[in-house]
């Protein structure tokens, strides 16, 4: 039996929608961990709760607005920035212009190590500290009352399934991108097969011309950011913000994901990503197992 906490329909502005240097659109995966990972932290800092650990998640998507703009004469979308306040001078400071979302999305999360005689005081204490954080480094404007719910079979978790929909579940598909690179293309070949839309023309009995599009994929496939790969040693550095914490440069780790109804996810492991670490290779990364 496994517990998990829900956290229904949170109404989320100005997220960051700059998922990687090269991706934009629905925010990464780490965004959404590091909002976990500090809700977890908050909750251990109390006796009740030293030994609750959150050691998964996924976030189901009901509703998203991304703020760009496309004229009917533009050939590419541009971002809608914010009206900033402006300098002594009157003039428009500079600053460098950021993706934004608006969105409602469901967290869950899987917890352990909790008591069963502080659920409702953990309940309490969740939306006390929700009220305090950003998410994906938005601001939460309102969210229902959170669940705490036990999974142990097939039913309790269709009623859980049955919580989160209308709304679609974020799924890895790095299987795409390992069974092209084990056919020879390189990585980034092989994220924009899967991404771009193919147009063809074929023409009928009638000499009508009707167009066709199609993707080498079925289903929503998307770029999504998973991580990050450190490309130099851990170590001390000069002005870091924590001084007790071992720093590297790192660079995004990006791979294909796919948007699914959750009624197509099987089990809770299938639903859950993890957090996963390769000292050896330098990976940070978060994927389903």
């Amino acid at each position: 039996m496994k517990q998990v906490l829900l956290i229904p329909h949170v109404l989320v502005q100005n997220a960051n929608a700059l998922s990687s240097p090269y991706t934009i659109g629905f925010p990464s995966m780490t965004a959404w961990f590091g909002a976990v990972h500090a809700l977890e932290r908050k909750l251990r800092a109390h006796d009740f709760f030293k030994r609750l650990r959150m050691n998964g998640a996924t976030v189901i998507c009901h509703q998203i607005n991304l703020q760009t703009y496309k004229d009917s004469n533009d050939s590419v979308y541009s971002i809608i920035g914010t009206g900033n306040p402006l300098d002594k001078h009157g003039q428009r400071s500079a600053f460098v212009e950021e993706a934004r979302c608006h969105l409602t999305v469901s967290l869950v999360i899987e917890c352990t190590g909790l008591n069963p005689v502080d659920q409702e005081h953990f309940l309490t204490t969740v939306v006390h500290y929700l009220m305090t954080m950003k998410l994906a480094s938005g601001d939460i404007l309102d969210f229902e009352s959170p669940e705490l719910l036990e999974i142990s079979g097939s039913t309790e978790f269709n009623q859980l399934i049955h919580r989160l929909v209308p709304g679609y579940c974020l799924i890895e598909r790095r299987d795409l991108m390992r069974q092209a690179m084990e056919n020879g293309q390189d990585a980034i070949d092989a994220l924009l097969d899967h991404l771009v839309i193919s147009h063809r023309c074929k023409h009928d009995k009638n000499g009508r011309v009707k167009w066709y599009s199609n993707r080498k994929e079925k289903g929503w496939i998307v770029p999504i950011a998973v991580g990050f790969h450190g490309i130099s040693d851990l170590t001390i550095t000069a002005n870091q913000r924590n001084p007790d914490v071992l720093h590297c440069f790192a660079e995004s780790i990006v791979t294909l994901g796919e948007f699914v109804m959750p009624y197509r996810i099987s089990d809770l492991k299938s639903l859950l990503w993890h957090r996963h670490v390769d000292l050896k290779k330098h990976f940070y990364l978060y994927q389903q197992i």
